[in-house]
């Protein structure tokens, strides 16, 4: 229920071409966010087991996860290799 009024608020909000445009702004964020998420549930691991693998404090794991942080490159590779993976970056046409 709770996941319904948030999805019709947020359509609601995106009528709005300014905060469209700050939300389409933040897309690549959420996208390696959401990225990290995945690949940390695939594994099966929890933000404490993945802490004690990197040695990254599980509160800043967590502040990654919910977006109150933004991590450098390094960081995410050590994340990547905590869980067994490696990180990728591409670069693609706009649009592509």
């Amino acid at each position: 229920m709770e996941s319904n009024k948030f999805r019709d608020f947020l359509e609601e909000q995106l009528k709005n071409p300014e905060f469209k445009k700050e939300y389409d702004a933040l897309e690549d964020e959420f996208s390696i966010i959401n990225a990290m998420i995945e690949a940390r549930k695939n594994t099966g691991m929890t933000q404490k087991e993945l802490s004690e693998r990197t040695g990254i404090a599980q509160s800043d794991i967590s502040k990654i996860e919910t977006g109150e942080a933004n991590p450098s490159l390094k960081t995410l590779k050590r994340l990547a290799a905590g869980m067994g993976m490696q990180m990728r970056l591409v670069f693609s046409p706009i649009g592509a």
